[in-house]
């Protein structure tokens, strides 16, 4: 099983979301519910293979100590 943080907020009637790891693809949804059903289709489809170039959120740790400053 795999955990997935999301962000989400209601705007009008509706529910808008995306998965933090993918801020690009966002999708709705008229309940909270069916926002999810609808973030979990978009995870399957973006881990699918069958969407190319798809840009995803990392993290980059550098360790200022050993930079050189002049």
């Amino acid at each position: 099983m795999v955990r997935l943080k999301y962000i989400f907020w209601q705007d009008e009637n509706m529910w808008i979301a995306y998965l933090e790891e993918y801020p690009d693809y966002m999708t709705q949804g008229e309940t909270k519910n069916e926002l999810i059903d609808h973030l979990k289709d978009i995870y399957a489809e973006l881990n699918s293979g069958n969407i190319p170039c798809v840009r995803k959120v990392s993290e980059l740790k550098v360790s200022l100590s050993s930079a050189v400053i002049t």
